[in-house]
C-alpha cells in the first residue's frame, strides 16, 4: 500500500517526542501526529511558545489531542540530562524526532553556554547528547531516531576539521557544517546500532525548501505572506516539509539507514533516496563521533565501528 501523508494510520497508543515541536516544521510534525491519535511530547526552551503550540494543535485537531511538554535548550548541554530523564518517564517512545535547529546563527560567530559554535552546538552536539542519554529509553521501546538533514549540505563541503568554524566563519557555512554533522551522525548511528544488535533505528529526513510564508496560517506559529511567483514552484509550506519526518517516524516500511525527502529535491511527495557522499564517509563519521564525545563530555558507546 502506498504511503499517503494526508491519511496517516491510526496512531492511538503511540508516543512521539519532537524537539522544536513548538515552531515551524516541528509544529506541523506535532499537529499531524496528534491528529492521527498519537501522544506527542514537545521539547523546547520557551515555555510560553510551547503553551502556544499546544493550544494551537488542540484548536486544529480537537481538545482531545494528547500532548505534553518537556523543557530543553539544545544550546545549553546542562538542560539535556533532565530532558532525557523526562523522555524515560514516558510510557513508551515510538520515535524521537530531532527536528529543532538554528538556521541563522548570525553574521558574527557566537557560542553556546558551553563555548561551542552556536549552529553546530545547537543542531548537532545538543542532539548527540540527547540521543546518548535517552538511548536506554529508546532501546526499551525499540524506537526510531529521526534526524533532520538539509539541502544546504549540497552547497558547502563537509569540513569536519573545522566543524566549529574556528578557522573561518560565515553564517551559511556554519549552518551547513552543522547539518553535515547531523547527516553524518545519522548514518554512523545506524551503523553502530546495527553492529550492536540494537532494535533502535536511525533514519535521516530533510524537508526540501520549506517556508513559513507558504505554510497554512497558525497564529503565533506561522504567518503566511505573498511570495514571488518565480519562487513558488520550487517551494512548499512547512506542513509539507513535515511529511518526510512523519513518514520516517511512522511508516512500517521505513528501515534504519534510510534517507527521506521530497521526490523532486525541494518539493514533492516523500521518497527514500540516496544521501550525499559526504554523509556516507565512514572515516569522517568516526572522526565526528570522537569530536562529539569530546565536545559534550559524554561517552556514547554502542559497540561496532
Amino acid at each position: 500500500m502506498s504511503w499517503n501523508p494526508r491519511a496517516l494510520p491510526d496512531l492511538s497508543g503511540r508516543v512521539y517526542a519532537v524537539t522544536g515541536g513548538n515552531a515551524g516544521i516541528g509544529y506541523f510534525i506535532t499537529e499531524q501526529l496528534a491528529a492521527a491519535g498519537a501522544h506527542v511530547a514537545l521539547l523546547g526552551r520557551d515555555p510560553a511558545r510551547l503553551r502556544t503550540a499546544v493550544a494551537m494543535v488542540r484548536a486544529q485537531v480537537g481538545d482531545s489531542a494528547s500532548l505534553s511538554t518537556i523543557p530543553l535548550d539544545l544550546a545549553d548541554l546542562d538542560t539535556v540530562p533532565a530532558a532525557a530523564d523526562a523522555l524515560g518517564r514516558l510510557d513508551r517512545i515510538d520515535a524521537l524526532i530531532e527536528n529543532a535547529g538554528l538556521t541563522a546563527p548570525g553574521p558574527v560567530r557566537r557560542t553556546t553556554r558551553q563555548g561551542l559554535e552556536l549552529a553546530v552546538g545547537t543542531n548537532h552536539f545538543g542532539h548527540f547528547a540527547l540521543t546518548a542519554l535517552a538511548m536506554p529509553a529508546l532501546t526499551a521501546s525499540s524506537a526510531r531516531v529521526v534526524l533532520a538533514g538539509s539541502l544546504i549540505t549540497r552547497m558547502y563541503p563537509y569540513d569536519v576539521a573545522d566543524l566549529q568554524s574556528s578557522r573561518k566563519y560565515s553564517d551559511f557555512r556554519a549552518y551547513a557544517l552543522s547539518k553535515h554533522a547531523v547527516q553524518s551522525f545519522a548514518f554512523e548511528l545506524d551503523r553502530r546500532l546495527r553492529a550492536a544488535g540494537s532494535p533502535v533505528r536511525s533514519i535521516l529526513a530533510h524537508p526540501g525548501f520549506s517556508l513559513d510564508r507558504t505554510s497554512p496560517a497558525r497564529p503565533g506559529i506561522t504567518t503566511p505572506v505573498p511570495i514571488m511567483r518565480v519562487l513558488a514552484p520550487g517551494t512548499h509550506g512547512k506542513d509539507r516539509g513535515a511529511w518526510p519526518f512523519v513518514q520516517a517516524a511512522v511508516d512500517p516500511a521505513a528501515t534504519s539507514g534510510s534517507y527521506y525527502g521530497p521526490a523532486f529535491g525541494s518539493v514533492g511527495r516523500t521518497r527514500s533516496g540516496r544521501p550525499p557522499a559526504a554523509s556516507r564517509d565512514q572515516a569522517k563519521a568516526r572522526q565526528l563521533w570522537a569530536l562529539s564525545e569530546e565536545a559534550t563530555g559524554i561517552t556514547f558507546a554502542l559497540g561496532g565501528s
